[in-house]
């Protein structure tokens, strides 16, 4: 009987982690940004049935990098973890300081154990609070550790250059616009430094929304509701003296508006297009 190969325990950890690092990095990158009025998820994802970003509970948000079919059993667990809580305490229990606690025991068991492979994802759960003073970003990475952000956080394969570009540029107080072209900008940027184009239909977008006066703060956004958001800070970024849509002949989505006898103008027209979040 052959006598097995002897592995330090600081070795045989070391194995896993490389392991678990080298499947998230295989996976595209996403990344969270703090804007005026929430919190901003937006990931390239070409498939519309498989999501990086879901609702977990009223304020709470859930995004993943790496294995889908991993990250997706967490997913589900803390929508269980968080509907039981609320429902048998008080909805104002569930936060995500407690859920982040939760799936780092979950992360922190599968990555010690030897009798099965660690998990290859990394995760992000977000809240947002009633002031952006309230607003809790906390990333999971595979061994179960936390690790408490502030403003901007990208996890998957690209995520320490995106880290990089965006703690250099992004700010508190920035629009919806503008933390979403921030975060197109920081996932167009390969490892060798070129930039390349995301169109509008690979990406996943959704938000965390502090002023909807719904209880659910979670809602993707989509189609035109997106281009438009894409459309209005590259227009504000042209010259002024640039041809307006109306004078293109593109006003179809714009608000119309009637004038009064004293020549006064009544806006109409809002756009409330909410596609709401998961339900499980």
């Amino acid at each position: 009987m052959s006598t097995p190969f002897y592995v330090s325990p600081q070795q045989a950890m070391a194995d896993r982690a490389e392991y678990a690092r080298k499947g998230i990095a295989r996976g595209r990158s996403l990344v969270v940004l703090q804007y005026a009025d929430g919190i901003v998820f937006v990931g390239e994802n070409p498939s519309r049935a498989l999501h990086k970003f879901s609702e977990i509970y009223d304020r709470i948000g859930f995004a993943a990098a790496g294995k889908y079919n991993e990250y997706e059993n967490l997913r589900i667990g803390g929508v269980r973890y968080a509907d039981l809580r609320g429902y048998t305490y008080d909805r104002d229990d569930v936060t995500a300081r407690g859920l982040a606690n939760v799936y780092a025991q979950t992360l922190g068991t599968i990555f010690s154990s030897a009798a099965e492979k660690p998990y290859e994802v990394e995760l992000v759960v977000a809240e947002v609070g009633a002031e952006p003073e309230g607003d809790q970003i906390y990333r999971l990475p595979h061994d179960g550790s936390i690790v408490d952000e502030h403003g901007s956080v990208a996890v998957g394969g690209n995520a320490e250059q995106i880290s990089t570009f965006l703690d250099q540029r992004h700010r508190d107080g920035m629009s919806l616009a503008e933390a979403l072209k921030l975060a197109v900008q920081a996932l167009s940027r390969e490892a060798n430094g070129n930039e390349r184009e995301i169109p509008a239909d690979r990406l996943e977008v959704a938000v965390l929304d502090r002023t909807r006066p719904q209880q659910r703060k979670f809602k993707r956004i989509v189609g035109r509701q997106l281009a438009r958001l894409l459309e209005a800070e590259a227009a504000a970024s042209t010259p002024t003296d640039a041809p307006s849509d109306a004078e293109d002949g593109e006003s179809t989505d714009s608000p119309t508006a009637t004038t009064d006898p004293k020549g006064a103008t009544d806006p109409k027209g809002t756009d409330t297009t909410d596609s709401g979040g998961d339900v499980e």
